[in-house]
């Protein structure tokens, strides 16, 4: 089951970025996953389901690249792929409204799945404030980032928040990274 629905959100994605959200269908997403229909209605009833699904799943993928990292360079990570990510970028350019839904929060799968990160990232650091860095990391999908204003924008969120922040020229760029 986790394979199979691995390709559905993959082919979710992939008719997203050729065809993008407005004109995808779910006729489309299983033609892009190379499965019948009735398998895709099988994980997902609608197209938003879907979306949603692939929202949780990418932002399930972020947090598991910014596990293990400090804080800071965490929070860099993270903006710098939603700033760059190809299918945020899809539906900025073609669907504003879509993307402005993704970004105002909610119930949603992905934005619990974001808030669960986000807080997990925090609390060993013995800090508060997930709703704050969720809503500063949203932004970067709704407004991309160069990295050198991510690097100041995470420093700046964490000490507010009261933690401890690498200054943005100690902090190596993507470069020095191996």
């Amino acid at each position: 089951m986790p394979r199979t629905r691995a390709g559905l959100l993959d082919g979710a994605l992939r008719a997203l970025l050729k065809q993008g959200p407005r004109r995808t269908t779910m006729t489309d997403v299983a033609a892009f996953a190379g499965v019948a229909k009735a398998t895709l209605y099988n994980h997902f009833r609608t197209k938003d389901d879907v979306f949603s699904g692939l929202v949780a799943a990418e932002v399930e993928t972020i947090a598991a690249e910014c596990a293990g990292r400090p804080l800071d360079d965490a929070l860099v990570h993270a903006a710098l792929r939603l700033s760059s990510h190809p299918g945020l970028r899809r539906v900025a350019a073609d669907d504003p409204a879509a993307l402005a839904m993704l970004v105002t929060g909610g119930d949603g799968p992905g934005w619990q799945a974001a808030r669960g990160a986000v807080r997990a990232a925090l609390e060993p650091a013995g800090l508060a404030g997930d709703d704050l860095v969720l809503r500063w990391l949203s932004s970067h999908v709704a407004t991309p980032g160069t990295e050198e204003s991510i690097r100041e924008g995470a420093a700046d969120l964490l000490a507010g928040l009261g933690g401890s922040a690498r200054r943005e020229r100690d902090l190596p760029t993507t470069t020095d990274r191996s």
